[in-house]
């Protein structure tokens, strides 16, 4: 008897909420029943709303563990970018089910273990990162466009004491609503640290000793927390869009005065280590 398993994903939010997956479904069991193959309910794996840009998905991670303990024999896939969106993950998970026996099976694309079949996978591949990073750049624009005309609706969730709005709930625009029982711990929380001038920690304390449920819904209040609640612009009715963004870590090159000093220094530490064992054999 062949063990056979699907894999589905969507990426987006809203995929998600809209249940768009579930065509993906149907047509992999569809296919799965006409190959004349039977399917567990403990053999689907399925991401709803994670990227494709990254291997650390729950689904796909519970699939490499039963293939990896010999469990599935065939694993049914809808196309290769459902795998992931970079051709170089795709390799890597491709290379990891045949090692472990598993036969891949996608059902707009054949995949042979032959030159041609690469070469048009590695094809789609580098289509499907271009796709990636094009519609990034137009989600990235775009809201950078919306922020600047004063649209909330960049900001995705409001802070605690609001509540987010959406579009197509409110008058036409997404916006920020108070939500008073949350309101009125943000107004003890500035009233204590502002005019009382308690420490973040004391403030901690006392919402922990309530306690207070924080929007995570967690019981324990952590000082970052407050802190990055004091200084977001939103409680002055600013929201701020694009306050940080990610850039890569500068390189320091040390000149060779200071790379001897630093090995001076440890020279020092060696020896004043050294003459320490001795001492103690003594």
């Amino acid at each position: 008897m062949v063990t056979v398993s699907l894999y589905a994903r969507v990426s987006s939010r809203q995929q998600a909420q809209e249940n768009t997956i579930e065509s993906q479904i149907v047509e992999l069991e569809r296919r799965i029943g006409s190959d004349g193959h039977e399917l567990l309910d403990e053999h689907k794996f399925i991401d709803n709303g994670y990227s494709g840009s990254s291997l650390e998905r729950p689904g796909l991670e519970s699939l490499r563990d039963r293939v990896a303990e010999g469990k599935i024999d065939k694993i049914y896939i809808h196309s290769p970018d459902r795998l992931s969106r970079k051709f170089s993950y795709q390799m890597i998970l491709l290379e990891e089910f045949k090692k472990a026996g598993s036969e891949i099976v996608f059902l707009n694309h054949k995949f042979d273990d032959n030159p041609d079949s690469h070469l048009f996978l590695q094809i789609q591949g580098a289509i499907a990162e271009y796709e990636r990073a094009k519609i990034m750049e137009r989600n990235r624009r775009g809201k950078l466009h919306a922020a600047k005309a004063g649209c909330i609706s960049v900001m995705g969730r409001a802070p605690y004491g609001y509540r987010y709005i959406a579009k197509h709930v409110g008058e036409g625009s997404a916006q920020f609503e108070v939500d008073e029982e949350e309101a009125n711990i943000v107004r003890k929380i500035f009233s204590r640290v502002g005019q009382e001038r308690a420490s973040i920690g004391e403030v901690v304390h006392e919402l922990n000793k309530i306690p207070v449920i924080t929007r995570t819904g967690k019981r324990y209040w952590k000082r970052s927390t407050i802190w990055n609640m004091l200084k977001n612009p939103a409680y002055i009715g600013q929201a701020a869009y694009g306050k940080t963004r990610t850039c890569s870590k500068p390189q320091v090159k040390k000149s060779k005065k200071e790379l001897v000093v630093n090995l001076k220094v440890v020279a020092l530490i060696v020896i004043k280590r050294i003459g320490l064992i001795f001492q103690y054999q003594k």
